[in-house]
């Protein structure tokens, strides 16, 4: 009957391959080996959720995602805590799947694993909402790091429903996540900023373009999040983000604040792909070890954040204010340089 049941979940909840694919999605990029790289990464979401919906234990749950190729298993994770979460919230939230999946071989992938729970917030009725978080005292990063479900939630608005969100550029309601309703609305931007990096294919030049569309004063936050993507996903020739850092033009330390996140989630899981490392050197200046060291030592204590303004975003601060100070350095050298001339 268990085994049944798991069945019948994963039919009515999985979405197919087809589904997540970018042509299906009727998503404007081109297919290429880039956009080839791309899609993968939502077909590993949707395998680690089809894995979570039907699985009867945690341990053949991640006997299976074992088997997921290193540099796409954070993803198959975050459809994984994206499917127990859901199971949880069937249970009238007394469900502990997704606690047990986080503080356990989840750990390393915490980041994405939050934002697999935002995957799971866009399909629950908001009155379930606070119930999705599981308590994870003693794990790392929780919970300044929860706001990353609430840039998953965004990313899954834009990427499933981007006429809407995207296209019509509608705003959520605010919700009182972690006490602060009106940061909200700027993590859901992280979250669509990111989706924006795969709806054109790693394609800078037309990810800047679907920025600009945007309300001005959205801007910032959704370079924040493109960066993230550029870094953390790839799709894009190191060589050509400089088409990035000029598209964002005065918003360049919020792309370089997205790409020091990537880094260091990367870092955290254990492997840094080749293309992270290269793409955040292009977007930051600094090499991996560099990018870690300067997340660690601005990072802030939870117990420091308010309800205007969350630890989380404090945190963000402090390294758009690394970029802000190093952009200023090159500026005055370059004219000292000039006048020496």
């Amino acid at each position: 009957m268990a085994a049944l049941l798991g069945t019948l979940r994963r039919l009515a909840l999985t979405p197919s391959f087809a589904k997540v694919g970018f042509r299906k999605r009727g998503f404007p990029a081109a297919a290429t080996a880039a956009t080839e790289q791309l899609e993968a990464i939502p077909q590993s979401v949707v395998c680690g959720f089809e894995w979570g919906i039907e699985t009867r234990t945690l341990g053949e749950l991640e006997q299976r995602l074992r088997l997921v190729d290193v540099e796409v298993r954070g993803f198959a994770y975050e459809g994984a805590a994206m499917a127990y979460t859901i199971r949880d919230a069937m249970a009238g939230g007394r469900g502990r799947r997704a606690q047990s999946l986080l503080m356990g071989s989840g750990q390393p992938h915490i980041f994405l694993t939050y934002i697999g729970i935002g995957f799971a917030m866009s399909h629950l009725p908001r009155p379930l909402w606070r119930t999705v978080m599981p308590d994870l005292t003693g794990s790392a990063f929780y919970p300044t790091m929860s706001w990353f479900a609430v840039d998953g939630y965004g990313f899954d608005l834009a990427y499933f429903k981007t006429r809407k969100w995207v296209e019509r550029q509608h705003v959520p309601k605010p919700y009182p996540w972690d006490g602060s309703p009106d940061y909200f609305l700027r993590a859901v931007d992280f979250g669509i900023g990111r989706a924006l990096w795969f709806i054109h294919g790693g394609d800078p030049l037309e990810t800047v373009a679907a920025v600009r569309r945007f309300a001005p004063r959205r801007h910032a936050d959704l370079f924040s999040g493109v960066g993230l993507a550029a870094v953390f996903a790839g799709g894009c020739e190191a060589d050509d983000l400089g088409v990035l850092l000029a598209g964002a033009g005065e918003h360049r330390a919020e792309v370089a604040l997205g790409a020091v996140l990537a880094v260091k989630g990367r870092h955290f899981s254990g492997h840094v792909p080749e293309h992270t490392e290269a793409a955040a050197k292009v977007l930051t200046d600094l090499s991996v070890e560099q990018v870690v060291d300067l997340a660690d030592r601005t990072e802030v204590p939870y117990s420091a954040g308010t309800s205007a303004t969350p630890a989380y975003e404090q945190w963000r601060q402090r390294i758009r204010d690394h970029f802000t100070a190093a952009a200023v350095i090159r500026t005055a050298d370059g004219i000292r340089r000039l006048e020496r001339n």
